[in-house]
């Protein structure tokens, strides 16, 4: 397993981990400043071919607090390679991303939902160009409660879709269950620029973006961590990996898509497979075909595509694309 620390909403890969775990892999990390390798599709896979030599430039990435810690880690990772790049990546929300991309001030947009047809229409007139969909990893929403809850064990769709709704009177957990106790939820999620609030939206409630408003809202998933992880009554949601890495101070609520469905909780296997539903989904990364029209750009990208990136991917508790993915991913960047 490769080691991550935490810091201000981030997941930062431990480049002395890594490069331990990819030697026992059988492949080696570049550690100095000399140049790295990139992957290129040879064979039906993704194994590496020698990147360009004297690659140099900017690469700014904002948008998805979710996308965050893996494109943090594919960036420290490729600098190290690239001494000549410099990488930003910010985080703050899907939404914002896209009104970056889309304004020419990044080249990438970090996104927890699908680019929309009135955002690529926008993109069209503003710059003249297009964006390139690319997955980057799967991910489960998962539903949290304090590490001292446990009755919320399990809660159905419609149980989820009570609390979080416009509108919704909830306010305590016996109006959920009776037998849940008398008590207050706090409840913590999202912002509204955020797009795991417009995925869990539209799959609890039924609409993208109606929700109840009485909740603390944050783009960091820090700040939801630590509100739910300091409140025994408490309820939030967020991306798989920030629950994985605070675990020991947060229990995930199994889903039930209705009161007869087998309760899942979400875990590895459960997000890749889908069963984990309807919570589990793809994120991704969004570049504009003119921003791939400078190599420091595509290369990194390619790198994003590696074989070495998608054990960063796993580094930072996330799913790994199928190898079929990553090569669709490969040929788009052609």
């Amino acid at each position: 397993m490769l080691k991550v620390l935490a810091r201000k909403g981030t997941i930062v890969l431990s480049s002395v981990i890594l490069a331990m775990s990819l030697a026992a892999c059988g492949k080696t990390a570049t550690n100095d400043n000399t140049q790295g390798s990139a992957p290129a599709p040879q064979g039906g896979n993704n194994t590496a071919a020698p990147a360009p030599a004297g690659l140099k430039g900017e690469i700014k990435i904002d948008g998805s607090s979710t996308v965050f810690p893996i494109s943090q880690a594919m960036a420290e990772e490729f600098m190290k390679k690239n001494k000549d790049v410099k990488i930003t990546v910010g985080e703050s929300g899907s939404s914002n991303g896209a009104k970056k991309l889309i304004g020419g001030e990044i080249d990438i947009a970090d996104m927890s939902r699908k680019f929309k047809q009135e955002e690529k229409d926008e993109l069209k007139t503003k710059q003249n160009t297009e964006v390139i969909e690319m997955p980057v990893a799967l991910d489960g929403i998962t539903v949290v409660v304090n590490k001292k809850n446990t009755f919320a064990k399990e809660m159905t769709v419609e149980e989820l879709k009570k609390v979080w709704q416009k509108d919704s009177t909830i306010k305590k957990w016996n109006e959920i269950r009776p037998e849940w106790p008398d008590k207050e939820i706090k409840l913590y999620g999202p912002g509204t620029a955020s797009g795991t609030f417009e995925f869990f939206t539209e799959a609890i409630n039924g609409k993208a973006k109606e929700s109840r408003s009485d909740y603390t809202p944050s783009e960091d998933d820090n700040v939801l961590v630590k509100g739910v992880a300091g409140d025994e009554f408490a309820m939030g949601y967020f991306g798989y990996a920030y629950y994985k890495e605070n675990e020991a101070k947060l229990n995930a609520v199994a889903i039930k898509k209705d009161a007869n469905s087998p309760a899942v909780a979400p875990s590895l296997e459960t997000i890749e497979k889908m069963t984990y539903a309807p919570l589990s989904r793809y994120i991704y990364v969004y570049p504009t075909k003119k921003a791939l029209e400078q190599p420091h750009i595509k290369e990194f990208l390619k790198y994003y595509n590696s074989a070495e990136g998608s054990k960063l991917v796993e580094a930072v508790k996330y799913i790994k694309l199928p190898q079929e993915t990553m090569n669709k991913n490969l040929e788009a960047l052609k």
